[in-house]
């Protein structure tokens, strides 16, 4: 396994690819090609015009894009230059449906397909420290355990195709439930006279803490720096997706369903560009109160 192609270079995609340049033969290709461009121009790598030259040659395809209906795209667009027993890597969060889809039209070629969502944030992507969400067969990981290597830290098998995205939006809306009952908690408290820093202090050392109190809310909301490393209108998405699980398999999901609609207001009302830390916002305005 010495070439790899790999499709996808944004904050996330970027920092993974420039750790498989380190290691391996590299061609990249990005739907801006300017980003192709600069990547190539800081790293032993070489940018291809088109998807389907970028995958042609190559033991292993990386992909790394918004939706899963992107990744079907690029598929679509990059089948003529794929080999059989080349082997697709998908490190999008995507949805299980179109990932199982994409798996049977890659099957048809002969090309072998993964699901591969990553956690850990840009911070995890510059250090090669993600944790990896694989859905498909065991054999095919182990085939691109050197990859996965060099970009994750954990690497779990979640199960059939599929499992992969399943596990990480799910992960993402626990995330979104946490920081949505976290920002109405606070500002219950401060209008009570409450500071969330005595708040957030003892919900700390207490029960009630979370990812969403210890971390993003101090360092985010309450500080009011609102860092832009994981875009809002992507966790929209991702919770949407585990609100989709939850109903294909018949699963009572009350909480889970009315999340995704507030994450989805909440991304119409702040826009494509803000954190997914900036949702608190709403809550704070709805409140007519500042949790700082």
């Amino acid at each position: 396994m010495t070439r790899i192609a790999f499709l996808g270079l944004g904050d996330i995609g970027a920092p993974m690819a420039g750790h498989l340049a380190a290691a391996f033969e590299l061609t990249v290709w990005n739907r801006t090609p300017a980003r192709a461009t600069a990547f190539v121009s800081a790293h032993r790598a070489q940018a291809a015009p088109t998807a389907a030259e970028a995958v042609r040659g190559a033991a292993v395809v990386a992909s790394c894009l918004s939706t899963s209906s992107d990744v079907e795209a690029v598929v679509g667009a990059a089948a003529s230059g794929l080999a059989a027993d080349t082997i697709w890597v998908d490190f999008t969060s995507g949805d299980p449906a179109t990932s199982q889809r994409i798996a049977a039209r890659l099957a048809e070629l002969g090309v072998p397909f993964l699901d591969a969502p990553v956690s850990g944030g840009t911070a995890g992507a510059q250090q090669g420290t993600l944790t990896i969400m694989l859905g498909g067969d065991p054999i095919v990981i182990e085939r691109v355990r050197p990859v996965l290597n060099a970009v994750g830290k954990k690497i779990v098998h979640c199960g059939p195709i599929g499992a992969g995205d399943a596990v990480k939006a799910v992960n993402n809306a626990l995330l979104a439930v946490n920081l949505w009952s976290a920002g109405e908690g606070l500002a219950a408290l401060k209008k009570a006279g409450v500071s969330s820093a005595v708040a957030l202090d003892v919900i700390n050392a207490s029960s009630g803490r979370s990812n969403a109190t210890m971390t993003l809310i101090p360092e985010r909301v309450a500080s009011r720096a609102f860092p832009r490393t994981f875009r809002l209108a992507l966790l929209d998405k991702d919770v949407g997706i585990a609100a989709q699980v939850a109903r294909d398999q018949k699963v009572p999901s009350p909480l889970l369903q009315l999340t995704a609609e507030l994450m989805r207001l909440a991304h119409v009302t702040l826009g494509e560009v803000a954190d997914h830390a900036e949702a608190v916002k709403v809550i704070e305005t709805w409140a007519g109160v500042e949790i700082s």
